[in-house]
């Protein structure tokens, strides 16, 4: 069966798949970690890697029991269908998250290049150069959809 994609109310996702595992639905939200800075102090949160989407992978007589769970707002459409993502591009994601990345290393790099990908979860991809400030780097990488931010401790000469 492949995976559906869930439009969820603004930080909900968390919610939305407790309540969906709950319901025996199996559910996937990509996490990620992130340190929050308070005024007082910084703390490791655990984000959604993709706001506002839960992936669901469901039977098609049980699709309306998603709108069961508070937070639930609709299934995501592409092209007027229902977006499908498949077992491999899940499995994909996970192995992401699960990667260590290990040295990365940066020369010379200006809006408008192509940069190969060399380590890490995203290894073997191209990414455009969008971007580059002080300590981050935006590539846009086409062939998976995604927008990558590359930050770093030190600065990035460009």
């Amino acid at each position: 069966m492949p995976w559906h994609v869930i439009y969820t109310k603004p930080k909900a996702e968390k919610k939305v798949s407790q309540e969906l595992a709950a319901m025996g639905i199996e559910v996937y939200c990509p996490l990620i970690s992130t340190v929050r800075q308070w005024s007082d102090r910084k703390k490791k949160v655990e984000t959604p890697l993709f706001t506002s989407y839960v992936f669901v992978n469901i039977d098609e007589k049980r699709k309306n029991d998603v709108f069961n769970a508070k937070g639930v707002v609709r299934y995501l459409f592409w092209l007027g269908r229902p977006a499908l993502v498949r077992d491999e591009e899940i499995e994909e994601i996970k192995k992401w998250l699960h990667a260590d990345v290990t040295d990365v290393e940066v020369e010379n790099i200006q809006k408008g290049d192509l940069f190969e990908i060399k380590e890490g979860p995203f290894k073997n991809h191209f990414g455009l150069v969008e971007e580059v400030n002080k300590n981050t780097i935006r590539l846009k990488v086409e062939s998976i959809g995604v927008m990558l931010t590359i930050k770093y401790n030190t600065p990035v000469s460009g």
